[in-house]
């Protein structure tokens, strides 16, 4: 039986969805950081996935639209912890 399975009893699925909210506060700081790498090193792959000449083309604002996307699990700790 897997460490994750919900079915195996109350403790491992308690363990599970601890596991998984503590991984979803992963994502947006590493999207953040990625951009930040990115925008420092200058993101030698861009031209490969990048339409020239728009405003939101690029690794940049992938990586910054990615962690907006992603801030959510941060916004329900914030609440939480005002609680």
């Amino acid at each position: 039986m897997s460490a994750i399975s919900i079915g195996g009893g109350s403790h491992r699925a308690s363990v599970a969805r601890a596991a998984a909210d503590w991984l979803s506060l992963a994502a947006a700081p590493t999207f953040a950081t990625l951009a930040l790498i990115t925008a420092v090193l200058g993101g030698g792959a861009e031209h490969l996935c990048s339409a020239h000449g728009s405003l939101m083309s690029g690794m940049i604002p992938m990586y910054l639209l990615m962690s907006a996307f992603h801030v959510s699990p941060w916004l329900r700790l914030a609440a939480g912890w005002r609680s």
